[in-house]
């Protein structure tokens, strides 16, 4: 496939940003071992970093975010049990299944719009009875994508955690974009994560690498998920250079992070100003566009004619996810592409 041209805005994902010249030589320069044998010096190096960035005893690369979610809930849960999520949780909409299918469980959804509060956690727990599904564990998504890249406010994370300590219910993250959360916030990753027992952090959205996710947690936990990585097929061999390509992200993506947020907040104000759609403010990266009726295909199909592209969630609604591959003049640009496609099909 072609590499996208200067004139293409991909506003679709942070997933499909490019290396840069500086992360490609350091794929390049990477030493490398065979990782299966846990043996790459990089990735080592690399998990042990991430481990201390969250506060956490061990850490795990990944290929995905999606394999370090569903290790989490397979370390947590058996067959049977229920996990508590948020409305349009990730592992619940974006991961093909795979809580079914490689743990057995199911999922009880807590809350709207993605976030959720110590009560709602008492509410959606099941009675501890023999003929109940076993509620088992809590998971947090932090940004939240499905709602927008919302922040979940830490002060609602201590009333679910304190919830959870009374049932003695275990917490997982899913922070694939908690990069984004520490940002907006000025939280550090290891405050944010503080009341989880096993975190998943991702390289290939915000910080733009090729690949790759960690999962962190206890020593014992990750341990047992060397095995089900290796099960799953993620044992992988000489994955340095992809462990290199995360610790670039991690030295020079981060403090940029803020530039995403802006331009995100640059597009949403333009198309606010309309008046006739309705915006979710963007509090990190991602702008959800809802129109009064379900025509996100044909405004998708027009603002992609003039090389804007964006995403489709639902019928009457589009996202927009700015990145390190869009700059300033990409947004003004996307934001007046957007601003013309709307004006003609929303009156």
């Amino acid at each position: 496939m072609p590499e996208p041209t200067a004139e293409i805005v991909d506003l679709r994902s942070d997933t499909v940003t490019r290396p840069t010249e500086g992360m490609r030589r350091a794929i390049a320069s990477a030493e490398v071992g065979d990782d299966v044998f846990r043996e790459d010096p990089t990735t080592r190096a690399l998990e042990v970093r991430v481990a201390q960035m969250l506060g956490k005893e061990a850490a795990l690369f990944v290929p995905s975010g999606t394999m370090g979610n569903q290790l989490a809930i397979a370390l947590h849960t058996r067959p049977g049990d229920e996990v508590i999520v948020g409305e349009g949780a990730h592992v619940y909409w974006y991961e093909s299944g795979a809580g079914a299918a490689l743990s057995g469980v199911q999922f009880a959804v807590a809350g709207s719009g993605g976030l959720f509060r110590g009560a709602d956690v008492r509410s959606a727990q099941k009675p501890r009875a023999y003929w109940c599904a076993r509620t088992s564990l809590v998971c947090i998504e932090n940004t939240h994508n499905r709602a927008g890249g919302r922040i979940f406010p830490s002060a609602w994370v201590d009333e679910i955690a304190a919830a959870c300590a009374d049932e003695d219910l275990p917490m997982h993250l899913d922070g694939a974009r908690l990069w984004n959360a520490c940002t907006a916030s000025g939280e550090t990753p290891a405050s944010l994560a503080r009341h989880f027992v096993t975190v998943s952090v991702c390289f290939s959205k915000g910080l733009g690498a090729p690949a790759g996710s960690v999962l962190a947690g206890p020593g014992p936990l990750i341990e047992r998920a060397v095995r089900l990585r290796k099960m799953w097929g993620g044992g992988m061999r000489q994955v340095g250079m992809l462990a290199a390509a995360a610790t670039y992200a991690l030295d020079h993506h981060m403090t940029r992070l803020a530039s995403d947020h802006e331009h995100a907040a640059l597009i949403a104000r333009g198309v606010l100003s309309l008046g006739t759609c309705e915006v979710t403010p963007p509090e990190t990266n991602i702008v959800q566009v809802k129109f009064p009726k379900p025509i996100a295909a044909r405004i998708e199909a027009l603002a992609n004619k003039q090389g804007i592209r964006v995403s489709i969630p639902d019928p009457d609604r589009i996202r927009i996810v700015t990145h390190l591959d869009v700059k300033k003049v990409d947004a003004v640009r996307a934001c007046e592409v957007l601003q013309a496609v709307i004006t003609s099909e929303v009156r």
